[in-house]
Parts: structure tokens; sequence; C-alpha cells
């Protein structure tokens, strides 16, 4: 495992797999070669492909697959070579299907694609602090036309206060609320984004999203995710939807349709970072906060590998807050080109710049 010291310490939303899980083996007449497989694989390798034959069955072809595309076809016992530089990070669930006799059988394993690309270490700069509710369990936070909106899950504070889900905005240099609504009791909301003159909002477990006009506020559709997972962060690159769902995945989203289209994995070097929540999209990089750790991961968008890391536990000590309220809400301020952050029920709300 290669060794990023205190990057991996501030990231540890982690789960590092064990050698347990690692083969998927299902068949009894063929089987995976595995003789010179690796312990994990990064871009710049390939992977040689072979089945062994123990009962000595005639081949006639193998057809390979990753993740269920296929991937080459060979003749009799021949070997393929497998490029892994435009491959999704995580497992690649490897299936060859094995031509015989006038009959087929299937041999399936996997293996791991893991980033080489080490994080750097970011720092912050605190630009100016801003009051903000303690009654907020931050979910979602972004700014719109220069105006700073938030959405809020319901709980309950480190001094006893039970608080609804709403979506508000607000003026962020006062807390002076400008309009606000809420959920009705069974949702628990989660991220918002602004696309198309459309405010997203998710749900927790409700499995359910709204969209709201975003000058009238009205409720123009609510609708069903496409997956079976929970829903968390939201941002957009004005094309499409990012959201994370508890996972290390990031989803990519059509906000006309709903549909997913695919997703990333993040990885911090060999590490997949589990539980990345909120998120928020700058300079065409996604920046997201890991659930219950003092950290911000900045992920390349396209391969799910982190980039940077922000340590940001120095902020607790102008906060009062609970050990549990942990950090949450990132929005970028393209006017002042500065960040936003916070956290659930915390009573301040900071602007930063971040430097190498």
């Amino acid at each position: 495992m290669k060794n990023y010291n205190f990057l991996f310490i501030i990231l540890l939303g982690i789960t590092i797999s064990s050698c347990g899980d690692k083969k998927i083996s299902d068949n009894t007449l063929f089987s995976f070669d595995e003789s010179k497989f690796k312990e994990n694989y990064v871009w710049s390798d390939s992977l040689e492909l072979g089945v062994l034959n123990p009962n000595s069955k005639t081949v006639d072809s193998i057809v390979y697959f990753s993740n269920d595309k296929k991937i080459g076809t060979k003749k009799g016992l021949e070997k393929l070579t497998f490029e892994l530089k435009n491959e999704r990070l995580g497992y690649q669930n490897l299936k060859a299907v094995v031509y015989f006799d006038g009959e087929n059988a299937q041999a399936s394993t996997r293996v791991e694609l893991v980033s080489n690309i080490q994080p750097k270490s970011l720092n912050y700069t605190i630009i100016n602090t801003y009051p903000h509710d303690v009654a907020s369990f931050t979910e979602g936070l972004e700014f719109y036309k220069d105006t700073l909106y938030e959405s809020t899950g319901s709980g309950t504070t480190s001094s006893g206060i039970n608080c609804k889900s709403f979506l508000r905005k607000y003026d962020y240099k006062t807390a002076k609320v400008y309009k606000q609504i809420d959920l009705d009791p069974q949702y628990f909301g989660e991220g918002i984004t602004f696309i198309n003159n459309k405010i997203f909002q998710l749900t927790w477990q409700n499995k359910t999203g709204f969209i709201y006009n975003a000058d009238t506020w009205k409720l123009e559709k609510t609708f069903a995710y496409d997956k079976d997972i929970e829903g968390w962060g939201m941002t957009n690159d004005g094309k499409y939807i990012y959201q994370t769902d508890k996972t290390e995945k990031i989803w990519r989203m059509d906000p006309n349709t709903q549909k997913m289209i695919d997703y990333i994995n993040v990885y911090s070097g060999d590490v997949k970072i589990k539980a990345i929540n909120e998120l928020e999209w700058i300079n065409d990089k996604i920046y997201t906060n890991v659930w219950e750790k003092e950290a911000i991961a900045v992920v390349d968008p396209k391969t799910g590998a982190v980039e940077g890391v922000l340590d940001m536990s120095g902020l607790r000590k102008f906060i009062n807050a609970g050990p549990n309220d942990f950090l949450n809400g990132i929005a970028y301020n393209p006017k002042t080109k500065t960040i936003f952050v916070t956290g659930k029920n915390w009573d301040k709300l900071f602007e930063i710049k971040v430097s190498e």
C-alpha cells in the first residue's frame, strides 16, 4: 500500500479492502489464471487474461468481459491483454465465457483498480466569519445569484433543540432569512443544486427528490430515484447533476429525465473513500465533505481520483458545537471567488480561500 501519511488519516472514512473478499469464483470447469495477478492495479497497468482448463476440454473460443462490457474475443486458450488506462476506479468484475464442444461455461473473478495520484495537502485562509443558525442540520449549501441557499435535515442540536427539514435562502452576512420552505415531516432533507433555473433537492431514505422553480419556489415535480440508493449531496457542472449516496460513489444524473447515467468511485491513492457527502463544483473539480470527518477532498469528476485534501479540523476552536456536529456544507461564491463552509448545527459560517 502506498503511504500518503496524514492525508489518509484525516480522510479516514476509509475502508481498506480485505483479502477475504477479493475474489469471486463460481465455476468448476474453467477458472481464471490468477497466478500473476497483483493486489491492485493502476491505470498504466495491463492484465493478461487467460483461463485454466483442468479437464482438458477442447476450447473453441473465449469472450472476455469487464463489468459486463465486452473487452475481447480469443480463439482457443489464447490469452488477452486488457489495458486498464480507460477503466473506472474500483473493482473490475471479470468474466470469461468459454465455448467448447457445442457448450459454454463461465469463469469469473475481480481485480481492483486504484489511483496512482498522490493527493496534495491544501491550505486555507479564513477571510470572514459569519453567524449560522444552530438549528440548521446542514445537508446542502449553494450560492445562486449571489444569495446563499441551504437545505437541512431533521435533527436535534447539542442543546436539545428539535428542528425540521427546510429549504432556505438568507443573507449570509447576518443570517437573516429571506424565504423558507418547511418539508413535510416524513422527509429528511438532503443536498440541493441549481440548474436550468430549477432547484433540485434530495431526501435521505425516501428515494424521493423535489424540483422547484428557482424564481417562484413553486414545486414543479416530485421524482423517484431510479436507483436503489440514499440521497446525500448534490452539485452540477451546468449540464449534469452529480450526487452521492453514502458510499464511495458519485452518480451523474440527467436533470431533464432524473435518470442516472453512470458513476465514479472516489479513491485516495489505493484506498476508496466511503461516505462522501455534500458536494460543490469549483473550477472543474468536485469538493466533497467526508461524513464524520473534519476534511474536504478535492476530486477529479472524470476519474474519481482525490487530488487534494483540506484538513478543516482547525475550525473547531472557533465554533460552539458538540462533538457529533460534523463539518458539512460547501458553497462557492463565483462573485467573490471564495468558498463558504459550515457544519451541522454550527454557530458559524466561514468564508475561506484555498491554496496549496
